[in-house]
């Protein structure tokens, strides 16, 4: 089982999938990802592993010797790395693990969050916007930058921005020599259906290759921009919308925190859970300092000076 044991659980669980259902188009469906990319990801696997797991042209699919050990050793090999996962460490501080869908750009917050909190990690987990709504549910990550819509029971969720719809078509069309376009203008174009973002390399890649131009969000053609596309801003088309997502009954104080980042909270808010401690102390301070005020004006104080009589005090006051 040894050279089976540095594979990533989520290929593993994609190649058992197809493995049992010996059919990629129903196995994909079942993972709820489209079937290019579980092929994909079955062939970065084979190449991992130096050698065939599925007899290549075989109608039905068929695994080799090496695809039926591999099944075999799967079920160990995905209860070893659960049990790793879900082990605690009681030296290593406590992890926020936060996950991202294709898109979305986190540097910013990640570098406020490690000059804000260095002493407490956090993880950051690449996801597919299949994938956003369980990631969350099992626990793989403790907030998430979604794409709605989402299904919201049970979670809280943040609207952050609205991405703008861009179209995408070859560099040489007519299409290209203009900054945005409408619904209108693109009527009588050959145009794919709207594609999920995870598949959108191989969305562009059909552009490219004349197929039909398509509609995605602006950060999704900036992500897989090509030399030989372009894409421009249609105005009239639906945009689409990040949001910040997390279990409801899992709001944390480090939870908080990272919400107070992404909001561009200082860092002493009075909404942070950090600077609860620190809220009453300048209140605190003040009233120290009157005291100690008082006491140095008290002891100041001459035996025998004369004070302001009333008739003077009333006297100032009248001018």
């Amino acid at each position: 089982m040894s050279r089976f044991e540095s594979i990533d659980v989520t290929r593993l669980r994609w190649f058992v999938a197809v493995a049992r259902e010996l059919h990629f188009a129903r196995a994909a469906k079942s993972l709820n990802i489209s079937r290019q990319r579980l092929s994909q990801t079955v062939i970065d696997l084979e190449h991992e592993l130096g050698t065939k797991l599925f007899v290549p042209g075989a109608q039905p699919t068929q695994l080799t010797d090496d695809g039926h050990a591999l099944l075999t050793a799967a079920p160990e090999l995905i209860a070893a790395a659960e049990a790793i996962s879900a082990e605690p460490s009681s030296d290593a501080p406590a992890a926020l693990r936060i996950g991202f869908v294709p898109g979305v750009t986190v540097s910013k917050w990640t570098r406020i969050w490690g000059e804000r909190f260095p002493e407490t990690p956090l993880e950051v987990v690449a996801l597919t916007a299949a994938d956003q709504h369980a990631a969350l549910r099992d626990g793989r990550v403790d907030m998430c930058f979604v794409r709605l819509p989402i299904d919201r029971d049970g979670l809280s969720a943040i609207p952050l921005y609205r991405e703008l719809p861009v179209v995408v078509v070859p560099k040489d069309h007519p299409i290209s020599v203009f900054t945005e376009v409408s619904t209108a203008d693109l009527a009588d174009e050959r145009m794919q259906d709207t594609p999920s973002v995870d598949d959108a390399a191989v969305t562009l890649e059909m552009v490219a290759a004349g197929v039909g131009h398509v509609i995605v969000p602006h950060s999704i053609a900036r992500l897989h921009a090509r030399r030989d596309l372009v894409y421009r801003t249609v105005t009239d088309a639906p945009d689409t919308e990040i949001a910040l997502a997390w279990p409801t009954a899992a709001t944390t104080d480090l939870v908080e925190e990272f919400i107070g980042v992404v909001r561009g909270r200082s860092e002493r808010s009075s909404r942070s859970p950090a600077a609860a401690p620190q809220r009453n102390q300048p209140a605190a301070r003040t009233a120290a300092t009157r005291s100690g005020a008082a006491k140095k004006s008290g002891s100041a104080k001459k035996p025998g000076k004369p004070q302001p009589t009333a008739g003077k005090s009333a006297k100032r006051r009248g001018r």
